[in-house]
């Protein structure tokens, strides 16, 4: 067994809601002191003047342990507390309760410019957070111009970090982690900031230090990365780690947990259109009519559609598409000859039949499109309902089921010929 490089025992961060307070130099506190005493006493205890001061758990009763060479990816809602969690094991900032033992060189990549200051130029912040890490000058020079390369930020590296753009304050950032040999990497969210060519440009570098037999922490709202990447994946939910285990089921748990309804009720759909017709309702049923969540590889299945539209009679198409909790379209479905039309009341309820469904067993989302076909799009509604492909005995899979066996199979005739 490899050593536990990462140990977190009972970990809780607690902030202070309140208003913020202007900044003073010493001068200032000095100067209201002689002028009026008494702002000392009504200042010195923080948000007195609203009663008890409010707290919130950012993260509570976090354990896990680490060990070393392992890729480990952190998923969760906004808020659920991966980045605070980071500043933790970073020593950003201290823990409320409980303790987190790092052992061996860490390099951290938290947020846009965290550990570089504005006024030193690229290459003055590129040593200075070798220094940091612990390495010596000649140690940097040995790894300055390839960081500078992968940065892409040449013709700048003379220039105070102030004048950079975010992006190039993160490609900068990220190489300097990155190629600085830590023994463990932190990465939050690098993959927000840039264009495509350099995410996959970081994803590679990852992978090549990941290789390298160092360890890798790495948050990310990319599932697709954590799939590619990581070896193991923590489930943050509500500051309280829900699940520790392959990343396949923790982002089949996050996807369902992130589809939950709010606490109005209703789930919130990412959407788009003109709303001329709007989706109001979209359910999986299976060949009997009763709704349901989980199907057999190869049942037939309904996808039952109800919406409004702006006026009674309105003409338009309908399609529908199963990704992937990765992101990953995998089957498309499409009504090119029919057009339906909105009642007189202006609804619409439609029944879509898929025979024998060809999808390998996983977590797959539904998107629903209505609109006319080349011309308009009424309303997009993406992740409107889920399903849970299983296993049938129907459907025998001779190799073990893994993603690398594919994402839909179909049924073949196969004759020998000599």
């Amino acid at each position: 067994m490899s050593q536990v490089v990462i140990h977190c025992e009972q970990l809780g961060k607690r902030y202070q809601i309140g208003q913020r307070e202007r900044y003073l130099a010493l001068r200032d506190v000095l100067a209201n002191s002689f002028q009026a005493p008494w702002r000392l006493f009504r200042s010195a205890a923080p948000g007195s003047s609203n009663g008890r001061p409010k707290h919130i758990w950012a993260m509570r009763n976090v354990s896990f342990e680490i060990h070393e060479g392992e890729v480990v990816g952190i998923v969760g809602r906004n808020g659920a507390g991966k980045t605070t969690l980071l500043k933790v094991l970073a020593r950003v900032t201290r823990p409320t309760e409980g303790h987190a033992e790092v052992v061996g060189r860490m390099g951290s990549l938290l947020e846009v410019g965290t550990g570089f200051h504005p006024e030193l130029t690229g290459r003055e912040n590129t040593y200075l957070s070798g220094a940091i890490l612990g390495m010596s000058k000649r140690e940097i020079n040995r790894k300055f111009d390839e960081i500078v390369a992968f940065a892409e930020v040449e013709q700048f590296i003379d220039t105070p970090l102030k004048h950079y753009s975010s992006g190039m304050q993160m490609r900068l950032a990220f190489a300097v982690a990155a190629h600085l040999e830590p023994e463990i990497l932190l990465v939050d969210e690098v993959l927000a900031v840039g264009d495509i060519a350099f995410q996959k440009k970081c994803l590679g570098k990852m992978g090549e230090v990941a290789r390298g037999g160092r360890t890798i922490l790495f948050v990310s709202h990319n599932m697709g990365a954590i799939a590619q990447l990581c070896q193991r994946c923590l489930l943050l939910v509500d500051g309280h780690l829900a699940l520790d285990d392959a990343p396949e089921r923790v982002v089949s748990a996050h996807v369902k947990n992130s589809l939950q309804p709010s606490s109005e009720g209703e789930t919130t759909w990412e959407r788009s259109g003109s709303g001329r017709a709007r989706i109001t309702s979209v359910a999986i049923r299976d060949e009997l009519g009763a709704q349901c969540s989980t199907l057999s590889m190869g049942q037939n299945l309904y996808i039952r559609i109800g919406g409004c539209a702006e006026r009674s009679d309105l003409e338009f198409t309908l399609a529908a598409q199963f990704v992937t909790c990765w992101g990953i379209p995998v089957l498309y479905l499409y009504n090119q000859f029919k057009n339906f039309r909105s009642g007189a009341d202006k609804s619409f309820l439609i029944d879509v039949f898929v025979p024998r469904l060809l999808l390998m067993p996983g977590l797959y989302f539904l998107h629903v499109w209505v609109g006319l076909s080349g011309q308009e799009e009424f309303d997009y509604v993406k992740n409107g309902a889920t399903i849970d492909v299983i296993q049938s005995d129907c459907v025998p899979i001779t190799l073990p089921i893994h993603q690398h066996l594919g994402l839909v199979y179909s049924y073949v005739e196969a004759q020998q010929l000599r």
